[in-house]
């Protein structure tokens, strides 16, 4: 259950696009924004196949 999810970096403001696999109901995780290369934390939660929450925040350090 892939599917795409448009949200803003928390960094550059700018549009981007995540790739989410919403077969795991729960997920945490860093990825680098594809614009300003910054890490971003993921956070998504689905059920049953439906995202239920997505949020970017900013990685402390």
């Amino acid at each position: 259950m892939i599917e795409e999810a448009a949200s803003t970096c928390p960094y550059c403001g700018e549009a981007i696009t995540l790739v989410l696999d919403l077969s795991v109901d729960e997920q945490d995780y860093v990825e680098d924004c594809e614009v300003c290369c910054q890490p971003m934390r993921v956070i998504c939660t689905a059920t049953a196949g439906e995202m239920q929450n997505l949020s970017l925040d900013r990685c402390n350090g």
